[in-house]
This record gives structure tokens, sequence and C-alpha cells, in this order.
């Protein structure tokens, strides 16, 4: 087995070198540059669990894009509703009765909310619920939490991993903005609060009450590696919300189907007023969605004064994907699948990292898991994992890279799809132990 990236990976860097000349950084979304290799990979195809790249290695994929193909690459139920809906045409800015249909099954998994909007990716999803919750209460202000991202949105788009230098007090976090272009007026109008951190929301919700139209967060961090909101802290963001007139917003675009067929939190019983649907939604289609009271969401255009409209929202061909994916989960054994593949995976990578005395925590929740290394407990909040050893982590990615293991270096999450095996699992776990020997070797 050749060690040597360039070597290994010669078709997948000539590629690279050829589209960075067409694409800036040779890649069409900045996380698609692998820091580990130096350049990005190209794939041929994926199926089910896994992926194949232009030099003609198979990995078991454990991306699967992002969390958007739960049910693994070309799932047979997604491939046929999409070709079905190819047959009557694209139908972009038409409404069909397969979006009534498919609405009704995703508002019943859902308590609390009413009505919905479709919309193409997680950005124009809580872009646009922000404004919605704004035209409702009248009011501005944005809280949202450092760690946690809701896409290239400019309104939010502030704190998801900052240098701590620059981010202020663990308690009392400055907004620092994820990209240049941000205008920076748009932080005097949000307030970025620590996770889990009680006393720092109540003081804050309290004193700003009269200025805030919604409340933010992903009830499972993803976006930090799969941080969860406890149990008091969330039920204390919904009382607190709901006392001072503040929209709580779930973006669950990453933690929605991942533990359940619903909304991540749903065993808690505690529900937000709105809540932001993307990545696995689609069955790997691309397709979103903002979730409502009627209240809230009758405030839509043409019925209200709040906007939110888009040709491309809603073709059938995407909601033909979401209708196939919702029958898919709704199988009696498709949690359960994924449930034996979390404990096998999870309890597994616990078990190489203590044999092979390397520091590193597994943040496991449903069907996706952070990785920190240099870490020994739980983490509560982003400060928590912001000293984790990058260096290790980059050695661990590409030691499982070569293996065929596909992990993606600096991605704050990863994880499997229903396309995966116990078999898949176990042939992981043994790629696994083999990188943690390589890089404990090197320490």
């Amino acid at each position: 087995m050749t060690t040597n990236p360039y070597q290994a990976y010669a078709n997948s860097r000539a590629l690279w070198e050829r589209a960075s000349r067409v694409m800036p950084g040779g890649v069409n979304a900045s996380a698609r540059y692998n820091a580990a290799l130096g350049h990005a990979l190209y794939f041929e195809r994926g199926e089910g669990a896994y992926l194949y790249d232009r030099d003609g290695r198979r990995y078991i994929d454990l991306l699967t894009s992002h969390g958007a193909s739960l049910l693994g690459h070309g799932h047979p139920a997604v491939v046929k509703a999409a070709e079905a809906a190819l047959t009557r045409g694209i139908l972009a800015a038409y409404e069909t009765e397969l979006q009534v249909r498919t609405a009704e099954k995703t508002l019943a998994l859902f308590p609390g909310a009413e009505m919905m909007r479709y919309t193409c990716s997680g950005t124009e999803t809580t872009w646009h619920a922000l404004r919605i919750a704004r035209a409702f209460t009248g009011k501005i202000g944005v809280v949202k939490f450092e760690g946690h991202y809701h896409g290239v949105n400019d309104t939010v788009g502030f704190s998801h991993w900052p240098k701590v230098a620059e981010a202020g007090a663990a308690e009392s976090p400055v907004p620092v903005a994820d990209s240049a272009g941000i205008p920076p007026y748009a932080a005097d109008y949000l307030t970025v609060l620590p996770f889990n951190d009680a006393a720092a929301l109540e003081r804050t919700l309290r004193e700003k009450a009269d200025t805030l139209a919604a409340l933010i967060m992903e009830p499972v961090n993803y976006d930090s590696c799969g941080i969860c909101a406890q149990p008091e802290f969330l039920r204390l963001v919904r009382e607190l919300t709901r006392e001072l007139g503040i929209v709580l917003i779930f973006d669950e675009i990453l933690s929605g189907f991942r533990v359940g067929p619903g909304g991540a939190m749903a065993s808690t019983g505690i529900y937000p007023d709105m809540t932001c649907l993307g990545k696995a939604y689609g069955g790997g289609l691309p397709l979103s969605a903002i979730l409502g009271t009627r209240e809230i969401m009758m405030m839509c255009t043409p019925v209200g004064p709040a906007l939110q409209s888009g040709t491309y929202n809603a073709p059938p061909l995407l909601v033909a994907g979401a209708e196939a994916f919702l029958d898919t989960i709704a199988a009696p054994d498709f949690y359960p699948h994924l449930n034996e593949l979390a404990e096998r995976l999870y309890g597994g990578m616990r078990e190489v990292f203590a044999r092979r005395g390397i520091r590193a925590w597994v943040q496991g929740v449903g069907a996706r898991f952070g990785l920190l290394f240099g870490l020994e407990r739980e983490p509560l909040n982003y400060r928590d994992i912001a000293a984790q050893d990058w260096e290790m982590a980059r050695r661990f990615h590409l030691a499982c890279l070569k293996r065929g293991v596909y992990i993606m270096f600096k991605s704050p999450h990863h994880g499997f799809s229903s396309a995966h095996t116990l078999a898949d699992i176990d042939l992981t776990l043994d790629v696994m132990d083999d990188a943690a020997a390589e890089i404990a070797q090197k320490r």
C-alpha cells in the first residue's frame, strides 16, 4: 500500500489542478478542499455506503454528503421517485399535489408545526425563517450561540468557529464574522451567547427582550462536533422565549431525522415555534423546509407581509426525493438499524483510542459524531472544543483515507447511513485501529 499521497491520488490531484484554473480553489464549496491532502479529491460515483474516486479507490463513506445522504448514495426508492418525477417534466415554478402530500407527511412528524414552506438550501431556510420571525414580532434582534452554524447567512454568519483570542470572554462572547464581506453593522442586531450557560441566557434575554425577534439554535450542535443542549438549559430556553415573546427557531438542518423520525429533541417534549429542515430531508437531493405554527407561518406572502418565494422552491423532482425519504424512514427497522450501527461504531472507536493510548473524545449522537483529539470529557460549548489537537486529527484522517475510510479533515461532524452494514462498521474500526497505531508511533 502506498503512503505517498501525491502518487496515490495522482488523477484527483491532476483534475484539481485543472479545476483550479476555472474554479477558485478548484472546488465549488470551500469545505470540499481536503486540507489533510493539500488538494480536493474528485469522485466518479457513490453507491450505497461507498465512494469511488478518480484513481479507482473505494472508500467507506463517513462524510455522507455532510449528512445529506442518510439513506446512502443512490437509494433505490429515491432514484425511482426522481425518475418518475422527471417523466412529468421539471415543473419549476408550479404547484403540484406532491408538494401538498409531502408537506402533510412532514408536519405529522413535528408536533406543534402546523404549516410549512419549501426552499432549496439550508442557508435560504434560516434566512427566511429569521425574516418571518422579524415580521411576526415587529422586532429585529437575533440571538445565536457561539459554535452554532446556520449557513452562509449574513444575518447570523458570526461566531461559528471564531479564534478564541478574538471572541471575548467565554461568558459573554462578542460576534466574530465568519467571512470577509459580511457588513459590520449586521453584528449590531446579533447577540452571541455561550451554549448551555443558563445564567448568561436568562440575563441577556431579560435585558434585551424588547429588541429580540428570535433565538435560533442547533438543539444538537453537530456543527461543533455534536454538543447536546442540556435538558434543563433547553427547558429554560423554551420557557424564557415563550414568556418574553421571542420566536424560538430550532435549526434541525443537520439534527432532523438523525436520532428518530422527526426532531432531535422530540423525546423531551420541548418544541420550538419554527423548525428549519434540510440535508437528509431531500433523500440526498437539495431540498429544505421552514416549519412553524400557523400564526407565524401566515406572515408569508401572499397572505402576510413577509416575502418568501423562489422559482426553484419545491420542484417535483426534489420533493419526490423527500417523500421517498419520509416513506423509507417510516419502516419499523430503520432506526433500530441506525442505533445498532451507532453502538458498534462509537463503542468501537472508544476502545481503539483507549487501546492505543490516544486522548480522544467520541461525541456520538444518533447517526453522526464528532471526533475530538486531545479531549477526555464531554464538551458543553464551543470553548470546550476549541483546544482540540488539529495536527493529530490531520494525521489520523489522512491515515484513514489512505486505508479506504473517507473522513473529511476539519469537518466538525462525521456519520454513516442506513446503507452501511455492521460489516462496514467492523472494517472501519479495523482501519481506525491501524490509523491510531500509526499516529501513536509518531507522537
